[in-house]
């Protein structure tokens, strides 16, 4: 026999050995597939994700290139512009206006067309402006510039401004070459700007020798004549265009073909860094004037470099955690058949302790049962029940079968409240009990024990409070053999007391509480004010204690501030007429904070005698009201100068707009800009050019009305927005302010002017007619000279688009 039980043993050992490998062998399997799974989908990730990388970079330098080509055409055409409305240009004025549009540009030059008829005289005029040996020139075989050919006309560079530290080429005809002059033609024809292909350029450094030339007609002015006068040229550098502001390591290797070449598409530019391998790459159409071209753009080594997939590491990592899970396992399983044959163990004890405390309980059993009403319970040493009567079965919802040797004790009661009364306990200085002995320690202490408030739990998990009282019981030897606890419902009783004081305690927490202050106001029926409640934060809100408020109700209403009190007293009254509920801000008036802003709600309630009774709440919001006057300052306010901006100028010039038209009137605006102003950023610094601005804002507020309204537009531009105001007093005041500008020195400036322009409002006029024809007066200005206020005009000037 006992080989037998020894055989079986061996065998159950080698069973569970084999199956916890089994077990162990498939969880690494299934790790390894789960870690394969991720790595792959990683993979596939980091693929999406380095496209959609590659994607948002890519779009980036597009836009950023055709920002800079049109930027080119832009400029060019300003210069176009600056010749058309100037009858005569200088080269004084010329160098002026086109030195700063130099910034990305090589070069900027004008060529007037001269018929063979007005060479020599041309030419003459040339020397005689200070051009030494001025002929008009041509390139030879070599490559060197040398005298023309005669041709019927000649498009000869006259102006022209340059990076380049080499000569200026003065009088080269642009036409002498057939690429130069097809787009000369071709610009001619269409009316504007025109772009060259790639050339070799004259004038400029060996490294900058190729690149492209934009060129702009430029036609007399009158309607009826459509005469050409000559052209306005840029001459761009494609190197500069596509890495200017670009780090020195990009990620991308670029590519541009001009689709413009009659054979096949030119290569105009091509990064010095090399595409990596792969398929990712990206194309678009740029434009430069009337030419096309095609950017591709593709990563770098660099760019794959800094994104590499995660896949190895996930897969490494998965193959580490799907080891360690499956020897986790392996030792779990064997562990687990140890620990069954000591469960099996304990419950046979168990089992010999359950069979006494039965026969205990038979004995009780019929002195117990009479108790219905009370329940009865009993314990051996341990907790655990040996007796549950009828009583408890009623009280609990339990049966005695499901109880009598399952349950202990503290089972039916609160585990948090047995673990206060524990801590209690071990703080009151006895050492530190279970909480499953907390409620049972105090039994077996000598004397007599009053009965404690026990919170237990029924079979369907809803509670109730009992009284119980815990004693020791003992044998005839007086040894101690368990606990017998008497326990009295009492859930009723109490929750009816702590539903009471609760009530009371939520209305002074609430009171307490709440950032304001609670009230119940009532107006008896024949008009009598009195307040029913008031909370602690009511008090607080008009610094009145509860007795003031009480005994005479008009002491919160002395205290809203006397410019709010008539249209208080007026929704209050509207509120008790018409009984609907009250909303009201407004502002009261205390001793020791001074002005606050308060919010008031109540929903009134008509009694039956015929009086009101309003529930209400009372809440601070000075910081929210002073939170929106600052929010409202800083938007309609230029941070730099203190001024208002567009935004606040937009707004009230509709405002005056409707108002004049609904009405009539006069209404007025100046406009101002400060000459010169690039200048100084140039010489002194962007910090002397802030605080010119400051000066000149300061300068020009000074003089006006309070009415006025004073913008800064933007950069060195101001507006000046004048209600009630006729051409004569709009002439008078731009005056005086030109003159009051022009008087006063600036710190390490010297005198700083600006040109002024005047329009007044005429029936019918929008807002964008109004401020074109000031922004002509200014335009008419510094044409005349700069410094000065021109008068209003009939018709505004043509101006640019960027100035209106």
């Amino acid at each position: 026999m006992a080989a037998k039980t020894t055989r079986s043993r061996v065998f159950g050992s080698l069973n569970q050995q084999a199956s916890a490998w089994s077990v162990a062998l498939a969880v690494l399997i299934a790790g390894l597939g789960l870690t394969a799974f991720l790595a792959l989908d990683n993979y596939q990730l980091y693929q999406r994700q380095l496209s959609q990388r590659f994607d948002l970079l890519a779009s980036e330098r597009f836009i950023r290139i055709q920002e800079r080509l049109d930027s080119q055409v832009s400029r060019l055409d300003s210069l176009r512009r600056f010749f058309v409305y100037s009858d005569v240009v200088s080269r004084d004025e010329y160098n002026g206006f086109a030195a700063p549009l130099l910034d990305g540009t090589q070069a900027y030059s004008w060529s007037p067309r001269v018929s063979d008829a007005e060479r020599a005289d041309f030419e003459a005029k040339a020397r005689a402006e200070g051009l030494a040996g001025f002929v008009i020139r041509e390139r030879g075989a070599d490559g060197r510039l040398e005298v023309a050919a005669r041709r019927d006309e000649y498009y000869p560079v006259l102006y022209t401004q340059s990076q380049s530290v080499l000569p200026l080429p003065y009088g080269f005809d642009v036409a002498s070459e057939s690429l130069r002059r097809e787009t000369l033609e071709r610009a001619r024809m269409l009316g504007s700007v025109a772009a060259t292909p790639r050339i070799e350029l004259v004038g400029l450094d060996k490294e900058y020798a190729y690149g492209v030339l934009l060129v702009a007609p430029l036609f007399e002015r009158q309607e009826s004549s459509a005469e050409l006068r000559g052209y306005v040229m840029a001459v761009i550098s494609l190197g500069d265009v596509m890495n200017e502001g670009l780090p020195t390591q990009d990620n991308l290797a670029v590519t541009m073909l001009d689709l413009g070449s009659p054979a096949e598409p030119q290569l105009l530019y091509q990064s010095h860094v090399q595409a990596g391998e792969g398929d990712l790459r990206v194309s678009t159409l740029l434009n430069l004037g009337d030419r096309d071209y095609l950017l591709e753009v593709r990563p770098t080594e660099a760019f794959l470099r800094t994104n590499q997939s995660m896949a190895g590491s996930v897969g490494v990592l998965g193959a580490l955690l799907s080891l360690m899970l499956a020897a986790l396992l392996f030792s779990l399983i064997g562990q687990r058949q140890r620990a069954l044959a000591l469960v099996e163990q304990r419950t046979s004890e168990l089992r010999q302790r359950e069979q006494q405390l039965r026969v205990t309980h038979g004995q009780l059993c019929n002195v117990l049962d009479a108790a219905t009403e009370v329940a009865i319970i009993a314990t051996d040493l341990n907790g655990v029940i040996t007796t549950f009567n009828v009583g408890a079965q009623k009280m609990l919802d339990y049966r005695e079968e499901e109880v009598l040797g399952l349950f202990a004790l503290e089972d039916l009661h609160d585990p948090a409240e047995l673990q206060a009364h524990a801590q209690r306990l071990h703080n009151s200085g006895q050492a530190r009990v279970s909480a499953g002995q907390a409620m049972l320690v105090e039994a077996a202490e000598p004397g007599h024990h009053a009965a404690r408030e026990w919170t237990f739990r029924r079979r369907d998990g809803s509670t109730l409070t009992v009284n119980m009282l815990v004693t020791a019981v003992r044998d005839d030897q007086e040894q101690w053999v368990g606990y017998l606890a008497v326990c009295i419902d009492v859930t009723e009783r109490k929750r009816v007391h702590e539903a009471l004081a609760a009530r009371d305690l939520l209305l002074q927490r609430l009171g307490r509480q709440v950032p304001g202050g609670i009230y119940q106001f009532q107006r008896s029926a024949d008009g009598e004010p009195r307040f029913n409640y008031i909370s602690v934060g009511m008090c607080q809100l008009y610094e009145l204690t509860e007795e003031q408020i009480v005994a005479d109700a008009s002491t919160v209403f002395d205290r809203i501030h006397v410019d709010d009190r008539p249209s208080t007293v007026r929704l209050m009254l509207a509120s008790t007429e018409q009984c609907k509920p009250w909303r009201d801000e407004f502002r009261i008036d205390l001793p020791k904070r001074g002005v606050r802003w308060i919010r008031g709600e109540a929903t009134p309630e008509r009694l039956p005698d015929g009086g009101i009774l309003w529930h209400g709440f009372l809440s601070d919001i000075t910081d929210m009201k002073r939170v929106e006057d600052e929010l409202r300052a800083l938007s309609i306010t230029d941070v730099l100068t203190g001024a208002y901006n567009r935004r606040y100028f937009q707004e009230r010039l509709q405002a005056e707009l409707r108002r004049v038209e609904r009405y009539g009137g006069q209404l007025a605006v100046i406009m101002l800009d400060i000459d010169h102003f690039k200048r100084i950023n140039d010489q002194y610094g962007h910090g002397v050019g802030d605080c010119v601005l400051q000066d000149v804002s300061r300068t020009i507020g000074q003089r006006l009305r309070t009415e006025d309204v004073f913008c800064r537009l933007g950069g060195e531009e101001f507006i000046i927005l004048c209600p009630a105001t006729d051409a004569a007093q709009a002439s008078q005041l731009a005056t005086s302010l030109w003159q009051n500008l022009r008087s006063q020195a600036m710190d390490g400036v010297g005198r700083v002017t600006a040109s002024f322009g005047i329009a007044c409002w005429r029936p019918g006029e929008g807002a964008d007619a109004l401020l074109l024809r000031a922004d002509s007066g200014v335009y008419a200005a510094k044409q005349a000279g700069r410094d000065r206020v021109a008068p209003e005009r009939l018709e505004p000037y043509r101006a640019e688009p960027d100035r209106v």
